[in-house]
């Protein structure tokens, strides 16, 4: 949950992802949610079953696995020689031979031997489904497949049906092996090489040119060049910007045209980037994933271009933080750091902002968990060297209304001797969860000019930032401006701006706003004797029990638990469980405070 937009950041650029699981418990929520995250930008996997030398490691459960809570189909390539400590290799059913691995030297030598007898008939049998799966993938082998059972199907005939499901993705192609213990990583990389797809093989990036028209940015060197800034990095040595190239090449010390800040960038050096090492190239080409050192205006998700070719990439959506820590400097040496850091970590993660509160002074930072702003204030220790005193972590709430209300503002002031005057109707009324804010502007240009609506969005937006229950952002909110007028020689876009905050302020009033609070998708794993602690503590958190079920020998509780009741969990669930028991939670949705729990928050909201 923590690190959700580096997950998502790098499925919106990667062509092909291996996606690990756990051979004792199979698919876990985090697996979860990454594999919808890998379905929304289409890209093929294949998939890796870890941890088979430990106890309780099951290959069958963890393909069902795959197959029931993903939705997807695992197509089995490789069966384990053996499993927990008597694990010695894997089955490549594909070659149909077993790859042993020698123990003494981390798996980096191993050896082709045929299949021990014990494990020959269920071999045969995966085979023989390997064979029917792959011949649905190809026609040319569906003859070969119906005519002898597949028995003069040749290897390479196999992996390329195999490769064509995989990029289509029809199949997942399933491995599996021992990280650990170095066993299995070998054939887990020719796979990559085998079955995942090449620059060419996806279907070409889709743009937006200066006109609106789709334009395709197609693999090619000698296309337009076109390419998404998808990481900003900050080292010792300065800015890093990744960027994947979808289009055309990119030389050192050329010109780029940044389309969404609309400004002219010199690319100084290029480098190609493994971890932390890095080596300098001449160029990037179609297909490539590099970095420029030193880019001054690109964030993540602009979109890198030639002038005289100017395209619009598909920006990455960024989630909402659910989290927040106030933040005070140490001394007053290091309020001007502090303020350099944090705009530094804010450029280099989108999901991380910051704020400053209009009333306390404090700067108040906020991101996806509490692991999220750990890490975040212990970086600006040790690489910003900033001390800074921590606040507890608050709920991001926020707020929404559940009913349309409409408002009418006549705004007239003299400021500096200057009247002013502006007048417009507006009317909110409430969205469907999740669509964020819309604005409509009904009003004619004999009412309203054109030249004021900016200004009028300017002024609603600024309202949006603070609600009217308790000061948090709303959301899911529509907002027409119904009409108005405005006077030749008093009204400007600061009356309009003004007088738009105050009617969306005073409509939103009408509406029955109330407050929202996060609700977390909460996975438990719990040995079967501590199941009634659990759910009693978990119902006293204000929690929902969606569902209970068996895996191995532990119980699974799933529950939808507000964000507020989490902080500290991990110790309870300690103390319930005799430190056996373990949780994931991901952000779920926003969902209305219960009446009971909605005086006493703010209460102490407003500081009583």
């Amino acid at each position: 949950m923590d690190f959700t937009i580096e997950v998502e950041r790098s499925l919106r650029v990667l062509d092909g992802a291996v996606a690990v699981f756990d051979g004792v418990n199979g698919v876990e929520p985090q697996s979860e949610t990454v594999w919808r995250q890998a379905d929304k930008y289409k890209v093929p996997r294949i998939c890796f079953i870890n941890k088979m030398d430990r106890v309780g490691a099951d290959f069958e459960m963890s393909v069902k696995s795959i197959q029931e809570r993903l939705g997807a189909n695992p197509l089995v390539i490789q069966l384990p020689l053996g499993t927990e400590e008597k694990l010695q290799g894997v089955i490549d059913l594909v070659r149909m031979k077993a790859i042993v691995f020698v123990d003494t030297d981390k798996g980096s030598n191993f050896e082709l031997a045929d299949i021990p007898p014990q494990f020959a008939e269920a071999s045969q049998a995966a085979r023989l489904k390997l064979l029917e799966a792959a011949a649905e993938l190809d026609d040319r082998l569906m003859e070969k497949y119906l005519e002898n059972e597949g028995k003069d199907v040749t290897e390479l005939e196999l992996r390329a049906a195999i490769r064509k499901g995989t990029i289509g993705l029809k199949v997942f192609p399933v491995l599996c092996g021992s990280a650990y213990r170095h066993k299995g990583v070998q054939p887990l990389l020719d796979a990559v090489v085998d079955y995942l797809p090449a620059p060419i093989d996806v279907p070409p990036m889709v743009a937006i040119d200066k006109n609106g028209k789709e334009v395709l940015c197609e693999t090619k060197d000698d296309a337009p060049f076109a390419a998404l800034a998808f990481k900003i990095m900050n080292d010792s040595f300065g800015s890093l910007t990744f960027i994947r190239v979808y289009s055309g090449r990119l030389a050192s010390g050329t010109a780029v045209w940044n389309t969404a800040k609309k400004k002219r960038e010199r690319v100084g050096r290029l480098v190609q980037m493994r971890a932390d090492k890095r080596d300098e190239i001449d160029e990037c080409l179609a297909g490539d994933i590099c970095a420029i050192v030193g880019l001054k205006l690109a964030t993540t998700g602009d979109t890198l271009c030639v002038e005289s070719h100017q395209v619009l990439l598909e920006k990455i959506e960024f989630p909402e933080p659910v989290i927040q820590l106030a933040l005070e400097p140490r001394s007053t040496e290091d309020a001007d750091k502090l303020v350099q850091a944090l705009a530094k970590l804010a450029v280099e993660d989108p999901s991380f902002r910051v704020r400053t509160d209009e009333e306390t002074g404090q700067t108040i930072i906020a991101g996806m968990g509490e692991l999220h702003l750990e890490i975040i204030v212990d970086r600006l220790k040790r690489e910003h060297k900033v001390e800074a005193r921590v606040g507890k972590p608050q709920v991001a709430y926020r707020e929404t209304i559940t009913r349309p209300a409409e408002y009418e503002q006549r705004y007239e002031k003299v400021l500096g001797g200057k009247n002013q005057f502006a007048h417009l109707k507006l009317r909110v009324s409430p969205l469907e969860k999740g669509h964020g804010f819309q604005l409509k502007n009904l009003a004619s240009v004999e009412q309203i000019p054109k030249d004021f609506w900016p200004a009028i969005e300017g002024g609603v937006s600024s309202g949006l930032g603070r609600g009217v229950v308790a000061s948090y952002p709303i959301i899911d909110v529509k907002v027409e401006v119904l009409g108005g007028s405005f006077s030749e020689q008093d009204s400007d876009e600061v009356a309009f701006q003004i007088a738009a905050a105050m009617a969306f302020n005073e409509a939103c009033k009408a509406a029955a706003p109330v407050l929202l609070e996060p609700m977390m998708k909460v996975e438990i794993i719990v040995p079967a004797e501590s199941m009634g602690s659990v759910i009693g503590d978990v119902n006293a958190r204000r929690g929902n029990i969606k569902g209970m079920t068996q895996r191995g020998i532990n119980q699974v509780i799933d529950a939808d638990v507000p964000l507020a009741e989490m902080f500290g969990y991990v110790d309870s669930l300690r103390s319930l469980t005799n430190g056996r028991g373990s949780y994931t939670m991901q952000f779920g949705n926003y969902a209305q405070i219960p009446a009971n729990v909605l005086q006493p928050l703010l209460l102490r909201l407003r500081g009583y």
